[in-house]
């Protein structure tokens, strides 16, 4: 008689590595929205939030802090939620659907001169929002799914 094991450690699963790299990029990206050169109008100030935000991650995206801190925030919970495989497909899940509201809402406000846009969200942004959206639903579709058992 043999028993089998099956091992979900830290990383074990496809699912757990993308959340894990999604989780980084997002990290990454809060990061470069607070550094002057990578994001530019950060030497006239940097917005705390508002449509009125000129800087522009990698001159195209805008963004202001409380864009940065949700793009942290939304980074550091996929690291954490990377440790178990149910929790990253939720994360990737959950986070392509906000991204999918997001857009919508993107398509009402981006680039408008309005307190509604307090995020704030440009066009640019708002196409990123449709992709990541895709992409992390699919990324939780695909790589979430459970294999069936292998028979000996």
């Amino acid at each position: 008689m043999t028993i089998e094991t099956h091992h979900e450690g830290f990383l074990a699963t496809r699912v757990q590595k993308a959340a894990f790299i999604v989780g980084l990029m997002f990290v990454a990206v809060g990061v470069l929205g607070f550094i002057p050169g990578a994001t530019t109008g950060i030497t006239a100030g940097v917005h705390a939030a508002g449509h009125d935000s000129d800087n522009l991650l990698l001159g195209v995206f805008q963004v202001s802090v409380l864009h940065n801190v949700l793009h942290l925030g939304l980074g550091l919970l996929g690291l954490v939620l990377a440790a178990k495989p149910r929790l990253a497909k939720l994360y990737l899940l959950g986070g392509g659907v906000i991204y999918l509201v997001l857009f919508v809402y993107g398509l009402f406000v981006a680039g408008q001169d309005t307190a509604a846009n307090f995020i704030p969200l440009n066009w640019a942004d708002n196409w990123l929002h449709l992709v990541l959206a895709i992409g992390m639903i699919g990324l939780a579709l695909v790589l979430g799914r459970r294999r069936a058992p292998a028979r000996a």
